[in-house]
């Protein structure tokens, strides 16, 4: 008898075994959430349902946390492994009970609506998952707020595939990303041509880095009082052809998604570093004038950030106490703690720091404090609401008083008529930048107009 139990319990340990590696096969080991293999042969099996029962509809939702990997690159995959436990827990509570919401890798989450009445079901749970990623995360002390771009696509499209309709929310999902993030997007035929657009840029990007095709054009600071130019802002354009000429707004996005961003971003800053170095000994100003590099997230994240900067302002010989380097808000939600960090080793080489864009994040007035900041240059979409009734006012007040009290300098973006400048004076702004001074212009535009100015 004792024997046979011996047998017995070899069996049982043996099919427990069995049981473990198969769950392992279709589970992902750090949420305990199905994986890619579990959830492909879910939606073929829904695929196959649709074909025998056509009135069944589903649908497939891609979800990709937006500036998942800044978390990575600041704070580390530890961290990082701890966000996605938490995401997993909150989108986790979102579907209905017989749907499945499975880990696809990296910060892609999908979710199968095995039967729904039509594609509104679908963005009502796209809107649920919304909801649930709103509260902070607090991941190694921080407060970390993350959201997710979403891509819908529904049976009722017709489909002969997993993979097609797959890849279709996943191209869903992209446009949403593309059009802002934090939102969902439901497939419809012109995303595919979106995409093959998208990718004809990209190759075309990196052909342009390679060609040297990019400039700089200089935008003029100067003083409310005196329009006199005590500073330029460095932005890049993509020059395809003699004609053609491409602004950031159409290619930065793709840029900072493929990585593109870290080679032209330092690009820009030795670039404008070099220019400015040679006005200083045209134009020897009592103070030397200040050239502005926006920086992105990207490449703030990176561990070699600092060194990077000294390497450039070491090669071409400029004063750092003229260099301004422009971070945006968003810059300051992911790691305060190393954002400080980082800000304090750049200023302690002489290199000023300015918050770009200011107002657009209205949350962030309360801890502004906390960061070693020399300027804040208000976003233009404030500046532009100027003559338009008391909020407008009231807006910028509010950060012109937050401003004085921390003793940090402010540039108002956007000035582009004599009233904005009236308004501007009369609350305290000494400094501004726009289109009523000037337009951006090319390095030898500008070197003439600094000429004539002295």
């Amino acid at each position: 008898m004792a024997q046979i139990g011996t047998q017995l319990g070899r069996v049982v340990e043996r099919k427990r075994a069995e049981d473990q590696l198969i769950h392992d096969a279709f589970h992902d080991p750090l949420t305990g959430l199905p994986n890619r293999a579990l959830f492909a042969d879910r939606l073929a099996r829904a695929v196959a349902r649709s074909h025998r029962h056509r009135g069944l509809v589903f649908a497939a939702l891609f979800i990709d946390l937006d500036r998942f990997k800044l978390v990575n690159d600041s704070l580390g995959h530890l961290a990082g492994d701890t966000l996605i436990i938490q995401v997993a827990a909150r989108l986790g509570a979102c579907p209905r009970e017989d749907d499945t919401l499975a880990r696809m890798g990296g910060d892609e989450f999908t979710i199968l609506l095995d039967s729904i009445a039509d594609v509104n079901d679908a963005v009502r749970i796209a809107e649920r998952l919304m909801r649930a990623l709103e509260q902070p995360f607090l991941i190694e002390g921080e407060q970390l707020y993350v959201s997710a771009s979403i891509g819908i696509a529904a049976s009722s499209l017709g489909y002969e595939s997993a993979e097609e309709i797959l890849r279709h929310a996943d191209l869903a999902m992209y446009r949403a990303k593309t059009l802002g993030k934090g939102r969902y997007e439901i497939y419809d035929h012109t995303m595919h041509e979106r995409a093959v657009s998208r990718l004809a840029l990209e190759t075309s990007l990196r052909r342009a880095l390679q060609k040297g095709e990019f400039v700089l054009h200089y935008q003029p600071i100067v003083t409310l009082e005196s329009e006199e130019i005590v500073g330029v802002e460095a932005l890049v354009r993509w020059r395809k052809s003699e004609s053609e000429l491409v602004y950031p707004i159409d290619f930065i996005e793709v840029a900072e998604d493929t990585g593109m961003i870290l080679f032209l971003g330092m690009w820009v800053l030795r670039e404008a570093c070099t220019t400015m170095a040679r006005w200083h000994k045209e134009f020897p100003r009592t103070p030397a004038l200040t050239v502005s590099v926006n920086v992105s997230a990207r490449q703030f994240a990176q561990h070699d950030f600092v060194q990077q900067v000294a390497k450039v302002l070491s090669d071409t010989g400029i004063r750092p106490e003229t260099v301004r380097l422009e971070i945006t808000e968003s810059v300051t939600m992911v790691d305060s703690e190393r954002t400080v960090a980082v800000l304090t080793q750049l200023r302690e080489r002489g290199v000023r720091i300015s918050i770009d864009d200011f107002g657009t994040g209205y949350s962030s007035l309360g801890y502004l404090h906390r960061f070693p900041l020399d300027i804040l240059k208000i976003d233009r979409s404030f500046v532009s609401q100027l003559d338009r009734g008391e909020e407008g006012l009231q807006m910028v007040q509010t950060i012109m008083s937050l401003a004085r009290n921390l003793g940090i300098e402010v540039v108002a973006e956007g000035t582009e008529s004599p009233s904005h400048v009236a308004h501007l004076k009369s609350m305290g702004c000494d400094v501004g930048q726009g289109y009523f001074f000037s337009k951006p212009l090319e390095s030898a535009d500008l070197s003439a107009l600094l000429e004539g100015g002295d």
